[in-house]
């Protein structure tokens, strides 16, 4: 039999206490590390979801000042009177406070009216008010910018036509143009005549044509309330006269010309006397137009746009035309003789001063907004054009026969490109191409319309609404 001496045996009972030591050490070590990662998970998991309902309380607060407006329409100081930001407590459904927003609130007001409203939102929870997260969101009113196009009558855009942006009628739409949006018109079926390429008449779907999108076209939908998008014009020139924009009353010439200039200013003329050509359209067939100025003497010169109600009415026709910067609304309307409906006439280009989307015009006319005979042969029109009783479009002209144009303006009679960024609202049919046998025999060949999404989400003041109430048009987060 085999024995350990005392010395071995002390040794043995040493080798085995400094191994319990060693692997308790790294039971510990490995203990504490898993507990550490334990504690630090679940911190984090908590963090996690506070920011997670911090940022749903954020959304709340837009949601909240939304609801706020419902109620009191054009406050931007939440009953204060005084600038933010604002705090106001989150209660969860069973009453107990959870949290807080904190709101900003800016608006782009005109004449006294919100337009658009900026809402940035703070929002943190109770348990870690460190934990913050913002939001910010736009709210503006649906309005007619929203379309490139609101018709309110049968229409045929041709083969050249490039459409950017959702394109409606309330009539039949004969589409033999490429659309990259949405085309809809409010009827099931609709009869095409010889004066839409149909001969014999023929009964059509609500949306027929060559066009390449048909996936795009819907039909029926709801009808646009052409009578509801109507402004109401004696409000309209009360703003102007009593809320610092400008009115300018009845001529005893032919109207008003208005310039727009780079710098911010614009120039009114009174057009004195006009020269006539004679001109064709389907619903007064060959009539004289009286668009070509011949003499004018200036009325206001220089002007400055009032930014806080930047509209300018004018009681008599209006040609238009320059360079605008900011946003300002132009009015024609006679509201004082009511068996007179004024025209507008875009007598030459009309653009933006730069592209930063800060900059927009809302032209409406009580009558026509029209294109005249001597238009530029490359011709640009930026903004929201309303034809609230007529129709926006060129008359048909021509060379030859009877009811020709004098020899010398035979050139104005084609022209060559019409670019449209923006929206058309028309009354009657939209026109700014004649054909003959298939071929151009008047007007422009070349023509694009795109949908100006700034705009849409911010339009000039006054610009037509479908509804009072507020929509969401941006959101982001910005911390």
């Amino acid at each position: 039999m085999y024995y350990l001496d005392k010395k071995q045996k002390k040794s043995t009972q040493g080798y085995i206490t400094v191994s319990v030591i060693v692997f308790s050490a790294v039971f510990a070590l490995i203990l504490g590390g898993l507990i550490g990662f334990v504690f630090t998970q679940n911190r984090g998991q908590i963090l996690r979801q506070n920011r997670e309902r911090a940022l749903q309380i954020a959304e709340a607060g837009l949601d909240y000042y939304k609801w706020y407006l419902a109620h009191f329409p054009n406050d931007l100081t939440h009953g204060t009177g005084q600038p933010g930001p604002y705090e106001i407590p989150y209660y969860d459904p069973e009453g107990g406070q959870i949290g807080a927003f904190s709101l900003e609130v800016e608006g782009e007001t005109f004449c006294q009216e919100t337009n658009v409203i900026e809402i940035t939102s703070t929002g943190w929870t109770l348990d870690d008010p460190s934990a913050t997260r913002v939001v910010y969101g736009k709210y503006a009113k649906p309005s007619v910018a929203d379309y490139s196009f609101i018709i309110n009558s049968n229409v045929w855009a041709g083969a050249d036509r490039e459409i950017t942006g959702p394109y409606h009628s309330n009539g039949g739409i004969r589409m033999d143009g490429t659309n990259h949006s949405l085309v809809t018109t409010a009827v099931e079926d609709w009869q095409c005549t010889s004066s839409f390429g149909c001969n014999p008449t023929q009964t059509q779907d609500g949306v027929f044509g060559a066009g390449p999108n048909a996936h795009l076209w819907q039909f029926p939908v709801p009808q646009v309330d052409f009578a509801g998008l109507t402004l109401d014009l004696i409000n309209l020139k009360d703003l102007a006269q009593n809320e610092g924009g400008r009115y300018f009353g009845p001529t005893t010439g032919s109207g008003y010309r208005v310039i727009f200039d780079a710098d911010g200013t614009f120039d009114v003329y009174r057009v004195n006397s006009t020269n006539y050509v004679w001109g064709y359209t389907n619903e007064e067939g060959w009539h004289r137009n009286y668009h070509i100025i011949v003499s004018q003497s200036s009325v206001a010169l220089d002007q400055s746009i009032d930014t806080n109600c930047p509209v300018l009415f004018f009681e008599d026709d209006v040609w238009v035309e320059g360079t605008v910067d900011g946003k300002v609304s132009v009015i024609s309307a006679d509201v004082t003789n009511p068996n007179i409906d004024t025209t507008v006439v875009l007598n030459n280009s009309i653009e933006y001063e730069d592209d930063s989307g800060s900059h927009g015009l809302t032209v409406v006319a009580e009558n026509d907004v029209l294109i005249p005979l001597l238009s530029p042969n490359d011709m640009v029109l930026d903004g929201i054009f309303i034809a609230q009783k007529g129709r926006f479009g060129r008359n048909h002209y021509r060379t030859w026969g009877a009811y020709d144009v004098p020899w010398y303006y035979n050139s104005y009679v084609i022209r060559n490109q019409l670019d449209i960024q923006g929206t058309i609202v028309s009354n009657g049919r939209v026109g700014t191409r004649w054909t003959s046998g298939g071929s151009t025999s008047s007007g422009y060949p070349n023509r694009t319309a795109t949908f100006d999404n700034n705009l849409a989400d911010s339009p000039p003041p006054l610009t037509p609404t479908f509804s009072d109430e507020f929509t969401f048009v941006e959101w982001l987060e910005i911390q």
